[in-house]
């Protein structure tokens, strides 16, 4: 049985860009896909409509090494 560890990730821990300090949708894919490359797999993710459309919250796991 694999045995994992989990992440929680947040749209916090993208770097903010631009004029107003907002997140492009590039940053976003920059931040997930380094997460990939780090052997990470996103489970579940949740975007906070409310506050903008590229706020959100999630949880990634990798295999316990």
């Amino acid at each position: 049985m694999t045995a994992w560890e989990y992440k929680v990730i947040d749209s916090k821990d993208v770097k903010r860009e631009g004029l107003f300090g907002g997140r492009s949708r590039e940053a976003i894919e920059g931040y997930l896909n380094g997460l990939g490359s780090e052997g990470w797999e996103v489970v579940n993710i949740d975007f906070r409509e409310l506050e903008d459309r590229t706020s959100f919250t999630g949880v990634a796991r990798r295999p316990r090494p």
